[in-house]
């Protein structure tokens, strides 16, 4: 019994530890419903994107190593060839969204990728996920919005749509090109400045706030997106704090001039402090314990016992960003860390316009 029960686990960890297969091409057709085709023509091809073959799977293992039983002299031919450096003719790929199969040309991949080279010439004929899914809608927005821009960098958006308002703003942005110079401006030549002067400046910006740690579902790319919708789209402008037009002005061509003078090291910061006083009224027997509880709050800088209509002034400073308004950020700070306090009657909150504040001797 003992010995049969080792037998079986020899020969699971065997199945387990042993390469598999790559992946079949027909299998993944039927999963997508792939069986329209494009012909894609010749171009380079990175080998990590080339995971199955479409007749041969079973010869080769998951990292395209040729299984023992096949002839290996043609095999060591290929590789020679390569380490001489001769051209070989391209292989042929079927492509189902961003990966590819091999149609013709399996040993040269096996090769290559044993060479460590990274990509490979290719013969793509793609083939079309018909099934509606969320995934299959959003490549296909951005396999559009790469082959109209001819970008060469990946943006990767969650939202359906936000692929089209991002050619609006190239397109936006090459009629402003066009138009203050004597030259006609390619829409590919257009998206690689808007990539270099505007989406990548307020990326670095966005990233550097580390907003992305609020949105853990989201992408920089989706932020970059709806940040500028917001600041930047006609009509649709929201009110935001004190200073965050000159952060970011309200015009896209305005921020690509302003981004233009500045050297990444010194993009502004998109997170700053806002100040604001609170007078609140309370019970006469909470006092003590309300302030307490108060001072334990790390954005309670200073706290007064004062005399008059108001028990408490605190001056409270919280951190601004570019997704709420300053009324709105106070608004949630002050209703949900500081009326819900029991004891709190009633509170009021002031929001300095301009401030002149006096150094103590001393002060660096």
């Amino acid at each position: 019994m003992i010995k049969q029960l080792l037998h079986s686990m020899k020969i699971a960890w065997q199945q387990r530890s042993a390469p598999q297969m790559v992946k079949s091409f027909k299998d993944d057709q039927q999963k997508e419903s792939a069986f329209e085709t494009i012909d894609r023509g010749v171009r380079r091809v990175a080998l990590d994107l080339i995971v199955g073959s479409v007749g041969r799977y079973k010869d080769f293992d998951t990292k395209f190593r040729p299984k023992h039983h096949l002839a290996a002299d043609r095999y060591i031919r290929i590789k020679q060839a390569l380490r001489q450096g001769r051209t070989l003719p391209p292989v042929k790929l079927y492509q189902i969204k961003d990966k590819f199969y091999a149609l013709d040309g399996n040993h040269r991949i096996a090769a290559a990728k044993e060479l460590n080279h990274t990509d490979i010439q290719a013969h793509i004929v793609e083939f079309i996920a018909a099934k509606k899914t969320l995934e299959n809608i959003l490549y296909y927005q951005l396999a559009r919005f790469s082959e109209k821009t001819g970008l060469p960098y990946r943006i990767t958006l969650t939202e359906v749509g936000q692929y089209d308002y991002l050619l609006d703003q190239i397109l936006a942005h090459q009629a402003h090109l066009e138009g203050s110079g004597s030259e006609p401006v390619q829409f590919d030549q257009a998206a690689q400045d808007w990539y270099a002067t505007i989406y990548r400046p307020l990326l670095s910006i966005i990233r550097n706030a580390g907003l992305i740690n609020l949105f853990p579902h989201r992408t920089l790319d989706d932020l970059y997106a709806y940040i500028s919708y917001h600041q930047w789209e006609a009509g649709k402008k929201r009110k935001y704090g004190i200073g965050i037009d000159r952060l970011i002005p309200n015009d896209m061509e305005a921020f690509r001039k302003k981004m233009t003078n500045t050297s990444e090291a010194n993009y502004p910061e998109m997170l700053r402090e806002i100040t604001a006083f609170v007078l609140m009224k309370v019970t006469g027997k909470s006092e003590q314990a309300i302030m307490d509880r108060l001072f334990a709050l790390k954005e309670v800088q200073e706290l007064h016992s004062i005399h008059g209509e108001a028990d408490i002034l605190i001056k409270i400073v919280l951190t601004r960003d570019l997704l709420s308004s300053d009324a709105e950020i106070i608004s949630e700070f002050v209703h949900d860390q500081m009326r819900q306090i029991q004891g709190v009657l009633s509170t009021q909150t002031l929001i300095p316009g301009r401030s002149m504040i006096r150094e103590r001797k001393g002060d660096a």
